[in-house]
């Protein structure tokens, strides 16, 4: 049975997408039978892996044919039209994706009125938790209902922080929320670990605020440091992983390591922050 990330901050840039698919490649890279989940409008996590949708220009004149022109995606599930199993895209031995769409901007408004809207997403993922080993979840910048119900899927939140001046705003309102969406809809739910990211140790400032993370979060923090790297901003326009366009970069060294953290239980597991 499969155990559920959701990887989660709602500022953007902080390599929430970039963390997703690495972290999932390099778990399917140790013979784990991986799913990549995106509630991404953006559809990021699908562009970097190359499986983006795309619409038929001549389809698309107005909203209901540009949704009948897309591929099934992430967005057919949550309004209940596909099961999730009819929309999963084998990407590479071992690891599988469910794609993102553009329709998912207008969730909030359009499950608005659903009853248990906070839980689509769980009741999906329950029909393929048994097919995999792990289930990564790529979730919007923002505390929405998309990210709302990856929390109440998820068991262990993994928070990307970007060590810059202006990480720690907002962290902790994510934990709080996290916090609230363990009392009313996910008791399991923990937090698996707050994670270094894009960051450059030559600059003072990186340093200060990576001692500052570590200080404030304690054993909240991955032992891993995602440095800052060429080859992890490369390989999306290839539609690759950092596995597959740099093997032996530094960047797949970090994700190597965080897979192994990850793998051997080292992902914190705290309630509360």
């Amino acid at each position: 049975m499969a155990e559920i990330f959701g990887v989660v901050n709602q500022k953007g840039g902080v390599g929430k997408t970039t963390t997703t698919v690495n972290l999932g490649a390099a778990l399917a890279e140790r013979g784990q039978k991986v799913l990549l989940v995106d509630i991404d409008a953006q559809s990021n996590l699908s562009t970097h892996l190359g499986l983006t949708p795309s619409p038929d220009p001549e389809a698309a004149d107005d909203l209901g044919n540009l949704e009948a022109a897309f591929e099934h995606t992430i967005y057919d599930v949550l309004k209940g039209t596909k099961d999730i199993k009819q929309v999963v895209l084998p990407r590479s031995e071992n690891l599988d994706v469910v794609p993102s769409s553009l329709l998912l901007s207008a969730a909030d408004l359009e499950l608005g009125g659903v009853v248990g809207r906070e839980l689509i997403l769980k009741r999906a993922l329950a029909n393929v938790k048994n097919d995999y080993d792990s289930i990564l979840i790529d979730c919007p910048p923002a505390l929405g209902l998309l990210s709302l119900n990856a929390l109440a899927a998820v068991e262990k939140v993994i928070v990307p922080v970007q060590s810059e001046y202006l990480a720690l705003h907002g962290v902790r309102q994510l934990l709080d929320t996290i916090d609230q969406v363990r009392s009313v809809y996910n008791p399991e739910l923990l937090v698996g670990g707050v994670l270094i990211c894009m960051h450059d140790n030559r600059k003072r400032l990186a340093r200060a605020v990576a001692d500052t993370i570590r200080d404030y979060f304690g054993d909240l923090v991955f032992d891993t440091v995602i440095k800052q790297n060429v080859s992890l901003a490369e390989a999306p326009s290839q539609g690759m992983t950092i596995f597959e366009h740099a093997p032996k970069s530094s960047g797949a060294e970090d994700y190597n390591a965080l897979a192994e953290e990850v793998l051997h239980g080292k992902a914190k597991a705290c309630v509360h922050a």
